[in-house]
C-alpha cells in the first residue's frame, strides 16, 4: 500500500519560476468521489495516463494506489467524469532537498496557483520557500476532488491577490 503525506500551500508570487526542474500538463478527471475516497484518471502531456485511488479522510496523509493505464482508456474514462475536468500544468521545483509541485491551473480555475510538497514522514519540516503563502493543507476547498465536483472557482479565485491572477 502506498502512503501519501503532503502539505499544500497557496503561492504568493512567481519567484519559484527561477527554480523549475521540469513541467507537465495534466488533465485530471474524477470517476468517483466520496468523503473518504476518490478514483481519478490523469492524462499527462496527452502521452501517458494513470489511474489513482486515494482512501482516507485526512487531507495530510492518505493511502494512495496509482497505476499506469492505456491513454485511450484514460480518455474514455475522462469523457465520463463527474463534474469539472481539471486542467493544470505542474512544475517541479527543487528547493533545499525537497521537490515542490507547483500547479498552475487553466480552464475554470485559471489564476489559481497551489504548491504541494510530499513528505516521507508526518513530522518532516521542509524549509519553506519565500514564494509560499498560506498553508491550505486542511482546507477541503483546495482538494482537487472537491474542486472537480463543486465549482468553487468564484470563491477560490476572488480571494486571490491581483499579482497571482
Amino acid at each position: 500500500m502506498g502512503q501519501e503525506i503532503e502539505r499544500k500551500y497557496l503561492v504568493k508570487n512567481d519567484a519559484w519560476r527561477h527554480e523549475i526542474a521540469s513541467s507537465s500538463r495534466f488533465l485530471q478527471a474524477y470517476i468517483a468521489v466520496a468523503d473518504d475516497r476518490s478514483v481519478r484518471v490523469r492524462i499527462m502531456d496527452d502521452e501517458k495516463a494513470k489511474l489513482t485511488i486515494k482512501i482516507g479522510s485526512e487531507m495530510f496523509s492518505r493511502s494512495e494506489f496509482e497505476y499506469e493505464i492505456p491513454l485511450a482508456d484514460a480518455k474514455d474514462m475522462a469523457a465520463g467524469a463527474t463534474g469539472i475536468v481539471l486542467d493544470k500544468t505542474r512544475f517541479n521545483v527543487e528547493h533545499q532537498g525537497y521537490t515542490w509541485e507547483v500547479d498552475v491551473y487553466a480552464g475554470v480555475y485559471k489564476g489559481l496557483v497551489v504548491a504541494e510538497v510530499e513528505l516521507e514522514n508526518e513530522t518532516d519540516q521542509p524549509p519553506i520557500p519565500d514564494w509560499i503563502g498560506d498553508d491550505v493543507t486542511g482546507d477541503r476547498r483546495y482538494s482537487n476532488a472537491v474542486m472537480a465536483n463543486q465549482d468553487l472557482s468564484r470563491e477560490l479565485l476572488d480571494g486571490l491577490p491581483p499579482a497571482t491572477r
